[in-house]
């Protein structure tokens, strides 16, 4: 009989494996396969920070390991979501992976990693040339508004780095990275934005 190997992990598929000369029905798994939210197996390990999961799912040749769930969020957007460098770092090591990939509200992997105020995760998915990092959602909103939001000063000092990132820039309801940390009471974030546009106006 011909050896083979399969995965059991999620949702699971009938199908047919030619052995020898015969057929067996047996049940097996997809490698790939959605729950009722759309998530894959690598999804969740990703979601979870689960590095050594994730390193062995990578390691079967069928697996995508970009493939985005019903919202448009793959394993890299979650795993940078969730600060979990190790895993983001397996992710980025694929060539198939879009570092910049866009989920159905626009929102980019290093803006949920500035939401969550990774950075670590900011600073891995920074030295990534197809990286935008001053990229809009669909609301307006960019990593750095995200980051302002949520008080998160390290963020933001990596982001202001950046000449292409606009530190004044509102999303569609008028609101800038400052009106976010002046309601926030982020007294960090406040002054680093305010030194920023200082800088700009000497430079002006």
């Amino acid at each position: 009989m011909l050896s083979f190997r399969f995965v059991c992990i999620l949702s699971s598929q009938l199908i047919y494996i030619l052995c020898s000369t015969e057929f067996y029905n047996i049940w097996c798994y997809d490698i790939n396969g959605e729950d009722f939210l759309g998530y894959t197996p690598l999804v969740w390990a990703s979601h979870n920070g689960h590095e050594e999961v994730v390193k062995l799912l990578l390691e079967w040749e069928e697996v995508n390991s970009d493939k985005p769930d019903g919202g448009g969020r793959t394993p890299l957007s979650y795993s940078a979501g969730g600060g979990h460098e190790g895993v983001v770092k397996l992710l980025l090591e694929r060539e198939e992976v879009n570092p910049d990939r866009p989920n159905v509200h626009g929102r980019t992997p290093l803006s949920h990693a500035a939401n969550g105020g990774s950075e670590g995760v900011v600073k891995l998915l920074l030295e990534r040339k197809e990286v935008n990092p001053d990229r809009a959602d669909n609301d307006g909103q960019t990593p750095i508004s995200y980051s302002a939001w949520g008080g998160s000063e390290g963020v933001v000092k990596l982001l202001l780095e950046r000449e292409e990132v606009n530190p004044d820039r509102p999303n569609v309801h008028g609101r800038t990275p400052l009106s976010h940390a002046a309601n926030g009471g982020s007294e960090g974030v406040v002054k680093l934005l305010l030194e920023r546009e200082g800088q700009s106006r000497r430079a002006g």
